[in-house]
């Protein structure tokens, strides 16, 4: 299980993170875009994938990471519901989620072999 102080600091860790609120929500930003969102209220998180990676996270298990049922979940918008997730997993979803929406240059420096 992961609550929410985890979520914000694994976050936050990441280059240039900023949090600021989303209607009833925390996000999660780089370079003024969102990549991460926290409901704390219902233990649940949505990060913005591509289509590969959140097809590949949520083969995991659809219970724990699945696509936001809607447009949005066609755009790459993905929850996890942080009561399943493991604290291993939910630091390479928001690294993912960071390198695909973080310039190229900050992306960078989690992703130093491309």
């Amino acid at each position: 299980m992961v609550d929410a102080e985890i979520f914000r600091r694994i976050a936050l860790s990441l280059p240039e993170v900023t949090e600021a609120p989303h209607f009833e929500k925390a996000s999660f930003r780089v370079n003024k875009k969102i990549f991460a969102t926290l409901n704390v209220k219902n233990n649940m998180a949505t990060v913005k994938l591509s289509a590969i990676d959140q097809d590949v996270f949520s083969a995991f298990d659809n219970t724990v990471i699945y696509p936001v049922p809607n447009k949005w979940g066609k755009q790459g918008w993905t929850n996890i519901n942080l009561l399943n997730v493991r604290e291993d997993m939910l630091t390479d979803l928001l690294k993912t989620a960071y390198i695909e929406t973080a310039p190229k240059k900050l992306g960078a420096l989690l992703n130093p072999e491309e």
